[in-house]
């Protein structure tokens, strides 16, 4: 029985300054202003169900996929922006049933996480020291901080993260793609001596086998290669786990294409027992993560082991059913849907260029 038709799309351009407060940045990105091609699909359902789905990007890729959209086209932004992945708000009724020990876990504990809102590349030390402080009082653990553009920063940045954080809790890296590989083994022996995790995304996403070479000579240096969320499809994934390139794999909920392209990536990790650290952030990425890693966790992997998952405290406020996070980690959401819808107040305000916010600032920039 057909529930409803698609009576109206709209694709609308929204877009957070939040450039302004360096948040975001990192050495490929320097001041980007974290955005989405938020795309409504209405129905003639009596009970008005509607989907909602969203693209991040950073900002100016937004046009390429709105234009993409409006055409009824699926696509991918392109590096360094974000891909494409349309998903649904749907409304209704949920139900959660308690069937396993797993999901009792969930419901307790949460799915453990970690925080990158300390340490963005253009933060100043007083801020970095300032978020870092906060963040350990909050109870946060675990750590990741930008690096890449300059060796001497990066190591008095790092310095001051891991004495403020002491030895015993995690620290991961982030170089956002920035070197190639040589120099991503060179430089990761410089900072060997914080004692990082992981190193994200030393080198192109695309190349597998300078994972593999990176991989082989930091590994035994006790660091582990963390990528994924640039891949666009479960190819690129099944050959980083062939090639051992990888010791954290990081699916983003946005880049794969549908919720089924990152549930084979899950089921191959699974295969390969790699543990699973999704790729969050930006615009809505924890609001969707964070039904995948509670699925893998109760459906695929069964484990904790290693794993943990990206959680940056900025936007959430402009959502409609914004993550929960307790005692670091992510709390099982209780609405039903993919958590993507946003508060029409504040599209209609970051709306660009015809947004209260843009209105205001466009005439600012080019003054």
């Amino acid at each position: 029985m057909v529930r409803g038709r698609i009576s109206r799309l709209s694709v609308r351009d929204v877009r957070f300054p939040t450039s302004l407060g360096g948040h975001g940045s990192d050495a490929m990105h320097t001041d980007p202003d974290y955005s989405a091609a938020y795309v409504v699909i209405e129905t003639d359902a009596e009970d008005g169900i509607k989907g909602c789905g969203i693209t991040f990007t950073l900002g100016k890729g937004t046009e390429v996929d709105w234009s993409r959209k409006g055409r009824g086209a699926p696509g991918d932004s392109g590096r360094p922006k974000r891909g494409v992945g349309l998903v649904g708000q749907a409304g209704g009724k949920a139900c959660l049933e308690v069937t396993c020990g797993h999901e009792k876990q969930m419901l307790a504990q949460g799915y453990p996480a970690y925080t990158t809102s300390c340490a963005w590349l253009g933060y100043s030390d007083d801020t970095l020291k300032q978020l870092c402080a906060q963040a350990l009082k909050d109870g946060w653990t675990r750590f990741k901080v930008k690096v890449g553009t300059d060796l001497q920063d990066d190591m008095r940045r790092c310095q001051i993260i891991r004495d403020m954080i002491g030895p015993e809790k995690t620290l991961m890296m982030d170089a956002n793609q920035r070197w190639d590989v040589p120099e991503a083994v060179e430089w990761m022996s410089k900072l060997a001596k914080f004692k990082p995790l992981w190193i994200e995304e030393p080198t192109s996403p695309d190349d597998i086998l300078g994972h593999a070479t990176i991989s082989k000579a930091l590994v035994p240096l006790g660091i582990g290669i963390a990528t994924g969320e640039q891949c666009h499809n479960r190819v690129i994934f099944k050959q980083l786990l062939q090639a051992k390139a990888l010791q954290f794999l990081q699916i983003d909920s946005c880049r794969l294409g549908s919720v089924n392209e990152n549930l084979s990536v899950l089921l191959m990790a699974k295969k390969f027992e790699i543990p699973v650290c999704p790729h969050a952030g930006g615009v809505g990425l924890c609001e969707l993560v964070q039904h995948l890693i509670i699925f893998d966790y109760i459906s695929v992997s069964a484990s904790l082991e290693n794993r943990v998952c990206e959680y940056v405290d900025h936007l959430h406020e402009h959502f409609k059913y914004p993550v929960m996070i307790q005692r670091a980690s992510y709390m099982p959401p209780k609405d039903p849907g993919y958590s993507t819808e946003m508060k029409e107040e504040s599209v209609k305000k970051h709306q660009y260029p015809d947004g209260e916010v843009w209105k205001k600032l466009l005439p600012a920039q080019e003054n």
